[in-house]
């Protein structure tokens, strides 16, 4: 039986348990305080453990509300990663389009969640930092090729002047299936950072 809008069904709020990772300084916090706040802020100090933030997609069919983790990029912090990102339905891995090694950073990311993350996760890659293009090193050509052949959503993204972040979190709020079972509330890892700013570009 088909939904129609204002219907019972298109009523519901879908939750969804999203977490960002990445080297540090790729942007991770910038592009969600953009997406929950759309605030930009060019100096910011680095998150500790993860900050949770909250914000809500509407779909033509579906209302999304995410529940986002902003992890750590601080390598001292990577072995804490399996706590935020076990049980996330999407993840958005984030590199920085004038830094490689964050490339490289985010294809190992893609790799720990295949390997150790939820099966059916919804992955996408954002190269951030788009407005700097005179100092591009990662084409999006390489990085797009990349995550088609992992079955990935790949945009690229400016934190800076707000280009493609709502459209990064619509993109995963579309692929999400919305007849799946809403997850329980979890018991959230107790090293986090509950302040929404202060966090690292």
């Amino acid at each position: 039986m088909a939904n129609h809008p204002g219907s019972a069904a298109n009523a519901r709020v879908h939750h969804f348990k999203l977490v960002l990772l990445g080297d540090t300084a790729v942007g991770k916090s910038c592009l969600v305080v953009r997406f929950v706040r759309d605030e930009f802020f060019e100096f910011q100090e680095p998150t500790i453990g993860a900050a949770f933030l909250t914000q809500t997609v509407q779909l033509d069919d579906a209302t999304v509300k995410f529940e986002i983790w902003d992890t750590a990029g601080q390598e001292r912090y990577r072995s804490l990663a399996p706590m935020y990102y076990r049980g996330a339905s999407a993840a958005i891995v984030v590199y920085d389009i004038t830094n490689p090694d964050s490339f490289t950073g985010a294809k190992s990311w893609v790799k720990e969640l295949q390997r150790r993350g939820d099966p059916n996760v919804v992955i996408a890659l954002a190269g951030n930092k788009a407005d700097l293009e005179t100092r591009r090193a990662v084409e999006f050509e390489e990085a797009n090729a990349y995550a088609q052949e992992n079955g990935i959503l790949h945009l690229e993204t400016s934190a800076k002047n707000a280009n493609n972040v709502k459209s990064l979190f619509i993109e995963i709020a579309k692929t999400l299936p919305k007849n799946a079972p809403q997850p329980e509330k979890e018991a959230f890892p107790i090293l986090q950072q509950q302040q929404e700013t202060r966090n690292c570009c």
